[in-house]
């Protein structure tokens, strides 16, 4: 029983990742398609889907398609109640299902004025007052949260559940445009974008180059607080330490350099979202590590 999610572009489909957030964390197997956001190729992608028309959009093994995120959420956990996908106790549940909706119907302005992109920090962005109180009303919900919960840190109910999908691309906003939020929040924001999966989608979504870039841009800019700047870079040609793949296991054909040694992948797309981030890929970390501690 495997989905098929239909996802836009990693760096700047905020919706895309939920999506794809519920299938990843929550252990629920999946195939994903690329749709063409910005290559003008949308409309045609999306016409298996019909009547879907935006990504995400999933497709049930029966070939029931479900579009919208809330849909996507309710669909999962109905058809997975053992995933945990929500909180198990009814206040917490009921809460975190407030959260959720608030969050499709809500914060409008701060959706418009900061359209998720993962690659940068921009120091230079002024928020509006209308964007600041945003700010302030996703504050209020997430102390509501840790109230109900009594957590006070790490996911918002304390086992990570959809409250915290459908919030990381808002924390992702947060951070992207460094906006003023408490220390608590910031804490909150960045132990969501520093979470596995996170970042490898962010890694995957380094591998497509934008030019011209989709959304403004504004100086000065920051790296991205999660992971360390990667020092790998592409190589073009073997021989590789490794003579597979650490991801799919099929022989090498493209290569990169790494802490003066040289490694291997199956293809462009496996090499590439490991330069982009290679702490954020546990097979290559450990295959580093049995490398150089033979």
């Amino acid at each position: 029983m495997t989905y098929d999610l239909f996802i836009g572009d990693r760096l700047f489909s905020s919706w895309s990742m939920r999506g794809w957030l519920m299938l990843e964390k929550f252990s629920l197997p999946y195939r994903s398609h690329l749709v063409g956001l910005y290559s003008g190729t949308m409309a045609t992608d999306m016409e298996p889907l019909v009547p879907a028309r935006l990504v995400p959009a999933l497709r049930l093994p029966d070939g029931t398609v479900v579009g919208e995120s809330l849909a996507l959420a309710e669909t999962l956990a109905e058809r997975h109640p053992e995933a945990g996908l929500w909180p198990s106790d009814p206040a917490a549940r009921a809460t975190a299902r407030w959260l959720c909706a608030e969050m499709v119907a809500g914060f409008a302005t701060l959706r418009g004025e900061c359209p998720m992109q993962l690659a940068h920090v921009w120091k230079g962005f002024q928020p509006s007052p209308d964007t600041l109180k945003d700010l302030a009303r996703i504050e209020t919900l997430w102390a509501h949260a840790r109230a109900i919960s009594g957590q006070s840190e790490g996911p918002l109910f304390g086992a990570y559940s959809l409250a915290d999908v459908f919030y990381t691309p808002v924390a992702a906003r947060i951070i992207g445009y460094d906006l003023p939020v408490s220390a608590e929040s910031r804490n909150y924001c960045l132990s969501l974008l520093s979470d596995t999966s996170v970042r490898q989608w962010r890694a995957m979504g380094l591998t497509v180059q934008y030019n011209p870039y989709p959304y403004p841009e504004y100086s000065p800019s920051a790296h991205w607080p999660v992971g360390e700047p990667s020092e790998a870079r592409p190589a073009e040609e073997g021989p590789s330490v490794n003579a597979h793949c650490p991801y799919s296991g099929d022989p090498v054909t493209d290569f990169l350099d790494l802490d003066g040694q040289r490694w291997g992948f199956c293809n462009t797309f496996c090499r590439d979202k490991t330069v982009a981030d290679p702490g954020a890929w546990p097979k290559f970390t450990a295959m580093r590590a049995a490398v150089n501690h033979s």
